[in-house]
């Protein structure tokens, strides 16, 4: 990590927009926005998933909780493989 002093680039980056003057915010946007990846800016600033949830979506939500509140694991390896149409490698 790249520091300036005792503070890291990016944190010192972060001190100077809380400092950017009220008249001067949108110009800083738009640089920075010009600075990000576009695939990542999408990633930033895609509206929320509104979509309500299907009962088996909101059913398969709740069995994920009480699986992790027993400390199992989400989703087995082999769950996962069979999804596929993978099988496990033999030994």
């Amino acid at each position: 990590m790249i520091t300036v002093g005792i503070r890291t680039i990016r944190e010192e980056l972060r001190i100077l927009v809380d400092h950017i003057p009220d008249s001067e915010v949108a110009t800083a946007r738009k640089i920075l926005r010009a600075l990000i990846d576009p695939v990542e800016l999408s990633l930033l600033t895609a509206p929320p998933d509104d979509e309500p949830l299907s009962d088996h979506e909101k059913a398969a939500l709740e069995e994920a909780d009480r699986r992790e509140k027993r400390g199992e694991p989400l989703i087995s390896h082999e769950d996962v493989l069979s999804e596929f149409g993978w099988n496990e490698p033999e030994e």
